[in-house]
């Protein structure tokens, strides 16, 4: 049995009337979490009037005590410490500044980890990051080392135990009965799956959303790669490419070719 979050903080979102609560826990060092991210981009783009998210921590990490990390604060090489739990503190106090923010971070953590291969371990790194996706960076540093972010952590850590989750990436669905337990779905699949769980959780038949025009689009999201522009507009590769490469002789956005992948986004005038 999988039960409802019993923690005030994660509880306020039932008062919406969205019929669904979808908890989805990631880890940052986990492929499939980066694999993950076209899918929730879409179900957020076509479903998110069916649900509100959630995005959940759930990361196996060493020990690391908090006075140790305000320590570095006072360091002089504090922009060179690094640490196995840093990313999972930045994406908290990457949060603090709202829900989008806290995912544009997540999205950049993983483009940097995944496709540049930098080291995200790092606290020069995720401070970068933190200014590459536009975040007030003193209070992100702030936030870095405070005792509100450290507990938000606790908070996932608590979740991800009481709702008996073990690995990552996990989706945790429950309906607006709040007699029903919650639906877990581990591992990753085809996104016609969640669409489906998504359905038979509300009972009816569910339609997509519009997306909205693609300039709207990277206002929400950072960066896009052909493949996941292609799949939300419901086109061919080719023709996504095609539109794409309008607004670059536009200079609307801008080509970021990293290893195997194009990345497209908003160019700043």
């Amino acid at each position: 049995m999988i039960p409802r979050p019993s923690l005030e903080s994660s509880t306020s979102s039932f008062l919406e009337t969205r019929p669904l609560e979808l908890y989805v826990f990631i880890d940052p060092a986990c492929n499939d979490c980066w694999l993950l991210q076209p899918i929730l981009r879409r179900l957020q783009i076509e479903y998110e009037r069916y649900f509100t998210l959630r995005v959940v921590l759930r990361t196996s990490l060493p020990t690391l005590n908090l006075t140790s990390v305000r320590s570095f604060q006072d360091d002089e090489a504090y922009d060179q410490a690094a640490h196995t739990a840093f990313p999972s503190i930045a994406i908290k106090a990457a949060e603090f500044q709202g829900k989008r923010a806290g995912l544009r971070f997540i999205s950049k953590l993983l483009e940097y980890y995944y496709l540049k291969n930098r080291n995200v371990n790092s606290f020069s790194v995720l401070v970068e990051i933190a200014e590459v996706v536009y975040l007030d960076v003193d209070e992100f540093i702030r936030d870095f080392a405070s005792k509100n972010v450290h507990r938000a952590l606790q908070i996932d850590f608590y979740m991800a135990k009481e709702m008996e989750v073990d690995s990552a990436p996990t989706f945790v669905f429950f309906n607006e009965n709040i007699e029903d337990e919650g639906l877990k779905v581990s591992g990753l699949y085809s996104y016609e799956i969640y669409e489906q769980i998504i359905e038979e959780l509300i009972g009816q038949t569910i339609y997509p959303e519009t997306p909205p025009p693609l300039e709207e689009l990277f206002k929400r999201f950072d960066t896009l790669a052909t493949k996941e522009i292609a799949e939300i507009y419901r086109m061919t590769e080719k023709s996504a490419e095609r539109e794409l490469k309008k607004r670059l002789l536009q200079q609307h956005i801008e080509r970021l070719p990293v290893q195997d992948i194009t990345l497209w986004r908003k160019k700043v005038q």
